[in-house]
C-alpha cells in the first residue's frame, strides 16, 4: 500500500486536465436527468392536461385545460421538499459520512430513477391519468434524493482542491441543461410531425440520460480517484482531519501518514458548522436568492405564464433553451480574473436580479416574443455568473475539513433556495382561472 505525505506541488501533478473533464462530465451527470424531465415537458403537458375527470373536462374552459396537472410546476414542488430534506441530514452529519459511497449511491439512484421512468412510460403504453403522474411523482422524489446525495457530495469534495473543478463541475451541471435543449429541439424539428413522435422524444432523452448517469458511475467510481492531483488534494484533506476521504484513497491503495504526521493536536481542529455558516452568511444568502428569484420564475412560468406568440409550442422551447444556453456559457466568465466582482459586488449583484420579477410580469403583459427571449437569456448569464463566483470564491482560506463542509452547507442554502423559488412560482397563478 503506497503511502502519501501530501506535500507535494500540485502543480508539478498529472491529471489536471483529466480531472477537470471529469468534474464537467460528473456535473453533466448530476442534473441531465432533471433537465431532461424539465425539457420535455411539453410531453408531460399533453400527457397530463387535467385530472382525468370527465365532468370536469366538460367544464374547464378549453384555453385552460392543458394547466390543471401543471406538470413543470408540481414535479418541481415534489422533486425540492426530497432535496432539501435529503441535504439537512447530510450537510449535518457531512464529518462522519464517506463521500465516496454517498456519491455513487446518489448516481446509482439517478440511474435506476431515470430508467424507472423508460419502464413506467412503457408499463403504461404511455398513457396518461392520475395513476401514471403520481408514480412520476414518486420517481422525482427519487431523484431530490439522489441530488441532494451527489450535489451536497461532490462541492464538498471538490471545494478541498482545486477551484478550476469546481468551475468545471458547475460547467458541467449548466452543459446539462444546454445539452438537453439542444437534443430536445433536434427531436421535436425531426419527430413533430411523425405519430407519438413527442415520446419517442421523450424516451430518447430518458435513454441518453440513463447512460450518461452509469458512465458517472464508472469515472467517479473507477477512474477520478486515481488521478495523481486528485490523489493529492485528498491525501492533503486526510492529514488536515478530514474522515470523508478515506475511502476513496483505500480504494487506490494510498494510507496517510497522519499520525505521524501531525504531532500538535490544534492542526487537527476545525471550526463547527455553525462558525462555518456565519463566517460565510452572505454568501450563504447570496445563493439563497439566488435560487429563490431563478426558480420563480423557471421553468414555471416560462411555461404557463408567457401567453401565445408566432412561435407557437416551440415557444416554451425556445425560452428554455436560451436560458439553459447562456447560464451554461456564463459559468466561465469567472476564468478571467478581471471579470470577478469584490465579496461586496457579488451581493449588490445578487440583489439588483430581483429586478427580473417586475421586468418579466410586464414583458409577459405587453412585451413581444423578442424581448421576453432576451430577458430569459439575461436570467440565465446572471445566474451560471454568480452562482461560480460564489461557490469558488467561499472555500479559500480554509483547511480541507472546514472547505468540505462548508461546500455542503453552501449547497443546502442553494436548495433551501430553489425549494422558496419553486413554492413561490405559483403566487403567478393567482387570480387566474388555470390556478
Amino acid at each position: 500500500m503506497a503511502v502519501f505525505n501530501g506535500r507535494a506541488d500540485p502543480s508539478r501533478l498529472e491529471g489536471k486536465l483529466s480531472a477537470m473533464a471529469v468534474c464537467w462530465i460528473l456535473g453533466l451527470g448530476s442534473l441531465v436527468s432533471w433537465n431532461s424531465m424539465l425539457t420535455i415537458g411539453d410531453y408531460y403537458y399533453n400527457l397530463f392536461p387535467i385530472l382525468g375527470n370527465a365532468i370536469l373536462l366538460q367544464l374547464v374552459p378549453q384555453d385552460d385545460r392543458n394547466y390543471r396537472y401543471h406538470p413543470s410546476r408540481v414535479l418541481t414542488l415534489v422533486y425540492q421538499p426530497f432535496a432539501l430534506g435529503t441535504m439537512a441530514i447530510l450537510a449535518y452529519n457531512e464529518a462522519k459520512i464517506d463521500t465516496r459511497k454517498r456519491n455513487i449511491a446518489g448516481y446509482i439512484l439517478f440511474c435506476a430513477s431515470t430508467f424507472s421512468l423508460i419502464v413506467l412510460d412503457l408499463a403504461t403504453s404511455g398513457q396518461g391519468g392520475i395513476g401514471p403522474f403520481i408514480g412520476i411523482c414518486a420517481i422525482v422524489g427519487a431523484f431530490g434524493v439522489a441530488d441532494a446525495h451527489v450535489q451536497g457530495g461532490m462541492v464538498g469534495d471538490l471545494s478541498f482542491m482545486c477551484p478550476d473543478f469546481i468551475q468545471s463541475f458547475l460547467a458541467g451541471l449548466a452543459a446539462s441543461g444546454a445539452l438537453t435543449s439542444a437534443l430536445r429541439l433536434t427531436t421535436k424539428a425531426a419527430f413533430d410531425k411523425s405519430e407519438g413522435g413527442e415520446r419517442k422524444g421523450a424516451m430518447l432523452f430518458l435513454g441518453i440520460s440513463t447512460l450518461l448517469e452509469f458512465i458517472c458511475i464508472i469515472l467517479y467510481a473507477f477512474f477520478f480517484p486515481k488521478l495523481p492531483i486528485v490523489k493529492h488534494y485528498r491525501t492533503k484533506a486526510a492529514l488536515e482531519g478530514s474522515k470523508t476521504v478515506s475511502a476513496d484513497l483505500a480504494a487506490v491503495g494510498i494510507q496517510t501518514q497522519q499520525s505521524q504526521e501531525v504531532d500538535d493536536a490544534k492542526q487537527q481542529e476545525r471550526l463547527s458548522n455553525k462558525q462555518l455558516f456565519f463566517q460565510n452568511i452572505d454568501y450563504a444568502a447570496e445563493l439563497f436568492l439566488i435560487y429563490v428569484l431563478t426558480l420563480s420564475i423557471f421553468p414555471g412560468f416560462l411555461f404557463e405564464n408567457t401567453g401565445k406568440h408566432q412561435l407557437g409550442t416551440w415557444y416554451p422551447l425556445v425560452l428554455i433553451s436560451m436560458y439553459n444556453l447562456l447560464d451554461f456559457i456564463s459559468r466561465y466568465i469567472p476564468l478571467v480574473k478581471c471579470l470577478r466582482p469584490s465579496r461586496k459586488g457579488l451581493l449588490v449583484g445578487v440583489l439588483a436580479r430581483f429586478l427580473f420579477i417586475p421586468a418579466f410580469y410586464f414583458t409577459a403583459k405587453y412585451g413581444n416574443q423578442g424581448w421576453m427571449i432576451m430577458l430569459t437569456s439575461f436570467l440565465g448569464v446572471t445566474n451560471g455568473y454568480l452562482t461560480v463566483c460564489v461557490l469558488t470564491d467561499a472555500p479559500k482560506g480554509y483547511k480541507g475539513p472546514e472547505q468540505n463542509a462548508l461546500g455542503n452547507l453552501l449547497v443546502l442554502c442553494l436548495v433551501g433556495g430553489i425549494f422558496a423559488g419553486v413554492a413561490l412560482d405559483w403566487l403567478w397563478l393567482i387570480g387566474k382561472q388555470s390556478f
